[in-house]
């Protein structure tokens, strides 16, 4: 979200309300607190991360991450980046942003199908001024506690092309109002929806049986490439062609990671979010 903390703060609020509704109760246990320890979500730890989303909205920088479990890595996360985007502090970051993410664990999906989180995930997103938001099958680890296994990873992500592998704190800072990725639902919001041709000039680029397009207030979309979301196991088949046709339409539109998160080399990451394209 290409916007300022203190404007979008509101709709932060009211999307993780949402999510909390949808979950099974007290799935988010944990919360991380400004002086770096990791508390209770209690009552009391709710009302720190209302005040904290809602009322500080003076701040150059807000941070939220909630937590199902802190001492391993579990399904349901919820991570905040808020930026007053005009602060000194990130004059350097010319394409900063606020951004959130939602995870769920894989037996969601398998409970409840995929209409249901397709449904959810609309309903999230339609309270965010988003520019570009997905949902996907991932490796989830909240602030980055997957360091010290990238390595281990390299192997399945080279295989399965539709897991996604993200750092929030560090994408939110340089995408701007640019793209990721091609993913299962991919939202589109301005101006990059107006850059690919808007609704009707992404139609006629992706004539796939399996793709839907539902266009949204504020002149927005969501695409949705399948039923299902796809890991895409290229030992198995190859990639599917309406994901390929998106990924070369978002191409151009594509941003570039600066930091080593994904390895030791910039060109590795530059590859990897390009590797639909091939």
């Amino acid at each position: 979200m290409r916007r300022s903390h203190a404007e979008v703060a509101p709709a932060v609020w009211r999307a993780l309300q949402i999510y909390r509704s949808a979950i099974p109760p007290n799935s988010l246990g944990w919360y991380g607190s400004d002086d770096g320890d990791t508390l209770p979500l209690d009552d009391k730890g709710w009302a720190y991360i209302r005040w904290q989303i809602l009322e500080r909205t003076w701040v150059d920088a807000c941070t939220v991450d909630l937590e199902e479990d802190a001492s391993e890595v579990s399904g349901y996360n919820f991570e905040y980046r808020g930026r007053r985007l005009n602060a000194p502090i990130f004059s350097h970051d010319e394409d900063s942003t606020c951004g959130v993410t939602f995870s769920f664990p894989t037996e969601y999906l398998l409970e409840h199908g995929p209409a249901q989180l397709r449904a959810l995930a609309l309903e999230i997103a339609r309270e965010l001024p988003f520019s570009f938001g997905y949902a996907s099958l991932a490796f989830v680890c909240p602030r980055g506690s997957w360091y010290g296994v990238r390595q281990q990873l390299f192997a399945p992500l080279c295989r399965y092309l539709g897991m996604d592998l993200y750092r929030m704190e560090d994408t939110s800072r340089v995408i701007g109002t640019r793209a990721r990725g091609a993913y299962w639902l991919t939202f589109l919001g301005q101006p990059l929806l107006g850059q690919l041709g808007g609704v009707e000039g992404i139609g006629d680029k992706l004539r796939f049986p399996e793709v839907s397009l539902q266009p949204l207030a504020g002149e927005r979309l969501l695409i949705s490439l399948g039923e299902w979301p796809d890991a895409i196991d290229t030992e198995k088949a190859p990639i599917p062609p309406q994901y390929r046709a998106l990924a070369h339409l978002l191409e151009t539109f594509l941003y570039e990671e600066s930091t080593g998160w994904f390895s030791l080399s910039k060109e590795n990451m530059h590859r990897w979010l390009r590797r639909l394209c091939q």
